[in-house]
């Protein structure tokens, strides 16, 4: 009983996971080539969750440099910094959904269970209104990935 228990969650987390992964997303090996573009971006949101709490940036994303197999974030002090492990990310998925009434675009930066480790949301003007050119590049990235540069291994 408790081995059948163990496979059905296993196979849920597995399904879970291969719906999170669905076409379009991209592949993790993209992850540096894409916080790289959005560092020329301006203003974003940065979600970061982490054992249940909500950690939220806004501002630019930082430009940042490889080493060590980590992402590093060069941002200005005071500012955004941190150490993201390139091969923790399975895939980046895209959502498009209303927040509050509101149309909202991310990146979302998951792990191979499915699992978000952050978000790059797209920024909005001081109206409230999406940034016209950040969506439609969301767009453009999300219909054609991103150009065929080398993404680099994890």
């Amino acid at each position: 009983m408790q081995e059948n228990r163990q496979q059905g969650m296993q196979q849920n987390a597995q399904q879970q996971a291969e719906q999170t992964a669905a076409p379009g997303a991209l592949p993790g090996n993209a992850a540096m080539a894409l916080m790289q573009e959005l560092a020329q971006w301006g203003n974003t949101t940065t979600i970061i969750l982490h054992g249940g709490c909500v950690f939220e940036f806004k501002g630019a994303f930082p430009e940042g440099s490889l080493a060590e197999g980590h992402f590093n974030l060069d941002g200005p002090v005071p500012g955004f910094h941190g150490h993201i492990r390139l091969d923790a990310i399975d895939h980046i998925s895209f959502q498009s959904r209303q927040h509050r009434g509101r149309d909202s675009h991310a990146f979302c930066f998951q792990d191979g269970k499915g699992r978000n480790i952050f978000k790059v949301f797209l920024g909005r003007d001081e109206n409230g209104a999406l940034l016209d050119t950040q969506l439609e590049r969301f767009r453009q990235i999300q219909q054609h990935g991103l150009p065929a540069t080398n993404h680099g291994d994890h």
